[in-house]
């Protein structure tokens, strides 16, 4: 199909890959944790979207200019990284729900469903790691000679998505479960609020050293 083989591999190792804790994995459940299900959703599939525009930028070949010039990869990577800090940074400064009146102990504006959407799509492209791995890991179960290249790009793609997806949604559901917890104990909110947001100034700072 589409010079494809060892497709059923390919779906092996991707569950695997996709079991396996990275950034997406932590913004995930991070915004699962402040934001709760809702919030967790909208962050997986906004992660799933940003995972289809590396898969349309593998086929048409784009993904290579990243691959090949180390300026490319050095501006994605520096503005990938500068995001995930600046929502560090605005979590760590966030103000405790403790001394908040109740009504205004909610999730902020930053970790209602919409944003945490966009936010979701913005760490995902903006991660070079992702564009070299789509570039890196589909190749290799695509028939170099095959005349249909683009279509089983988008096949393998869409089949890693989906796996990668349903992974996600497991993910921020376990998370979300945490949330009425939270809720309960507004000084540990604080405090996870915070964790989370050193974790994502940390995955910022990795990604600036990341090569």
């Amino acid at each position: 199909m589409f010079g494809i083989h060892d497709y059923w591999l390919f779906i092996g190792t991707g569950i695997l890959l996709n079991l396996t804790p990275g950034l997406d994995t932590m913004f995930i459940i991070g915004r699962s944790l402040t934001g709760g299900r809702r919030a967790g959703v909208a962050s997986a599939l906004g992660i799933a979207v940003g995972s289809i525009c590396h898969t349309l930028a593998a086929a048409l070949g784009f993904s290579a200019i990243i691959a090949t010039s180390a300026l490319a990869f050095t501006v994605v990577k520096l503005a990938g990284a500068t995001y995930l800090i600046y929502l560090g940074v605005m979590m760590v400064c966030s103000k405790n729900p403790a001394a908040m009146p109740a009504e205004q102990a909610l999730p902020g504006p930053s970790a209602q469903p919409w944003p945490c959407f966009r936010q979701g799509i913005i760490t995902n492209v903006l991660n070079p790691k992702v564009a070299l791995f789509f570039l890196a890991f589909l190749p290799q179960f695509i028939d170099p000679h095959s005349p249909t290249k683009a279509l089983a790009f988008l096949t393998l793609g869409a089949t890693f998505i989906t796996t990668g997806l349903i992974w996600c949604l497991i993910l921020a559901s376990g998370a979300a479960r945490l949330r009425s917890f939270f809720q309960r104990n507004p000084n540990v909110r604080a405090i996870i609020d915070r964790a989370v947001g050193a974790l994502f100034v940390a995955l910022g700072v990795r990604l600036v050293w990341s090569r």
